[in-house]
């Protein structure tokens, strides 16, 4: 099975840092809000590869984050993964970023999330974090 890490990425103002996905013809999901992240590669920790995607996507190194849960996800992605979800903090403007995977990065408030158009099962994966957290960074 994959492995997949992923980070929730939340600023002081407890807003949710998500990219738009490409919408291009072929893709899973096109068009649909995602977490910074990506797959596991051969031999990589999913820290490791957390590190990686976001510097990919991104274009910064994570500094802290905490792991936050695991998820398998057996039905609802493009093929069965588990899922490796982290939390941390980010406060950079969307002004100041520059996304080298996706359409654009956006923040949202914790109301909005769930009328977001998630891709996959990321929706329930949010609200979790959500529910579970009672600040901006807290698990």
């Amino acid at each position: 099975m994959k492995k997949i890490a992923a980070i929730i990425l939340e600023n002081d103002n407890n807003e949710l840092l998500l990219y738009l996905r490409d919408n291009k013809p072929g893709i899973p999901f096109p068009n649909c809000w995602d977490l910074f992240g990506g797959h596991v590669e051969e031999g990589e920790t999913t820290e490791e590869a957390l590190i990686r995607e976001v510097k990919e996507e991104l274009g910064i190194t994570l500094g802290e984050f905490r792991f936050f849960k695991r998820y398998e996800c057996l039905t609802g992605d493009a093929y069965p993964n588990e899922k490796f979800i982290f939390a941390g903090r980010i406060n950079i403007p969307i002004e100041d970023m520059t996304l080298f995977e996706g359409e654009r990065p956006q923040y949202f408030k914790r109301s909005e999330i769930p009328h977001v158009n998630f891709a996959n099962i990321l929706r329930e994966v949010v609200m979790d974090y959500i529910n579970e957290t009672d600040g901006p960074g807290k698990v």
